[in-house]
């Protein structure tokens, strides 16, 4: 993928400057005059004349974007402008990429953009559910009502990742505080130990001791080595990732991993149906609705599938069956859909869907943390007994001897 430059006129008449990413030259120029906008210039973008994407503060959270969607919905409902809004939200946010990027909407919105254009220049901070979503609140004259339904979505998305990330932080405190305790035992304590059993002169150590001993040398000796073998592997790894075939493996990999898999799953399926029952509540169609579900999927081989869906409902078909020949989601987020495709109650059925799997995430993370508990423990004992045994078998020895 390629970045171009380019300036337009919109059929309204308004001129609009940026960059957009896209294969080739062609398909840039394609992509710009889809919805009639007449092409003024386009070049590629190279390291000089790029639009720089700079951002200072955090990164904007999903939390933070329904906290925003939820006060500009109540700041609507009290019948204050567009412009307004921004302006009071602008002041009142702390952080400094949300609070800038808020800033430049209102101004850009003051000069007669829509609001759905001033956020679409800021795709870092606003995703593009919430761009589609305000463009069709805009024609549709329901703006408080899509703000009201993109705070839903992001709260409930802020609780998915939440569960998530709080199932993780006691086994990555574990598997830390391992690293750390080996890291102490390898680096100061065998080699004080070592030191002093020379000193006594304690005669043949242990298989066991000997080993640690040979450990604990190339660590203290070689430890350069390993911060190089871990940089290689990340860097490997990140390699990989950007490759198509390598990103098909990572994913399957990830689907295939036990109690891992099972959650990624669950997890993708409730963010699927969550989103398009979203969208086209928002009277966004089929197909672009699950277009822009596939660009917030992570894993390569759920984009594969949602991708393939994507062309196949272009071509007539309905939604439930590529999801269905995928093999990739569970077989009940399938039959449901197909059940609101002949109900024609589709945003009902997913909504549906997207409440069931959010319990099956929350149960699968509980269990996911049940079994991973006991399975780090064993690691950690794997790890710091040998080490102990070593250091304690020729202490006995000796005492041994002295009795």
């Amino acid at each position: 993928m390629e970045n171009f430059n380019y300036e337009i006129v919109q059929p309204s008449g308004k001129t609009k400057t940026g960059t957009l990413e896209a294969p080739n030259l062609e398909a840039a120029k394609a992509k710009l005059s889809s919805n009639g906008s007449l092409i003024v210039k386009i070049a590629p973008a190279n390291a000089l004349n790029k639009d720089l994407d700079i951002h200072i503060g955090k990164a904007v959270k999903p939390r933070e974007l329904g906290v925003f969607c939820r006060q500009f919905e109540s700041i609507l409902n009290a019948g204050v402008t567009v412009i307004t809004a921004l302006d009071m939200l602008s002041n009142q946010t702390e952080n400094k990429s949300f609070k800038n990027a808020i800033k430049n909407v209102s101004s850009e919105v003051q000069r007669g953009e829509t609001l759905a254009d001033a956020m679409s220049h800021y795709p870092k901070i606003f995703p593009e559910i919430m761009i589609h979503m305000v463009a069709a609140g805009e024609a549709s004259g329901s703006m408080d009502t899509t703000f009201s339904r993109l705070a839903e979505h992001f709260e409930k998305d802020a609780h998915l990742k939440g569960m998530i990330v709080k199932s993780m932080i006691y086994p990555i405190i574990l598997i830390l505080v391992i690293v750390v305790v080996v890291a102490i035992m390898m680096i100061k304590i065998v080699p004080t130990f070592t030191a002093s059993f020379d000193d006594l002169g304690g005669g043949e150590l242990p298989a066991i001791t000997k080993f640690v001993m040979s450990v604990s040398d190339f660590f203290v000796d070689y430890w350069y080595v390993m911060l190089l073998i871990v940089a290689g592997i990340v860097v490997a790894f990140k390699a990989i990732k950007n490759t198509d075939s390598g990103a098909m493996l990572i994913g399957r990999i990830a689907l295939k991993i036990p109690l891992f898999g099972t959650l990624t799953i669950k997890t993708a399926s409730a963010r699927l149906t969550r989103t398009l029952s979203t969208l086209m509540a928002s009277g966004i169609q089929m197909v672009d609705a699950v277009a822009i579900v596939r660009k917030i999927m992570t894993n390569e081989v759920v984009k594969r599938a949602l991708k393939k869906a994507e062309d196949d409902v272009t071509h007539g078909l309905p939604l439930s069956k590529p999801l269905t020949d995928s093999g990739v989601f569970p077989p009940v987020v399938c039959h449901m859909i197909e059940i609101g495709e002949q109900t024609g109650n589709m945003e009902d059925m997913l909504d549906k869907i997207a409440d069931y799997y959010d319990d099956e995430v929350e149960m699968a993370t509980e269990s996911l943390m049940a079994a991973l508990e006991p399975i780090i423990i064993v690691i950690m004992a794997v790890v710091v007994v040998p080490i102990i045994l070593a250091i304690m078998l020729p202490i006995y020895s000796m005492y041994d001897s002295i009795g």
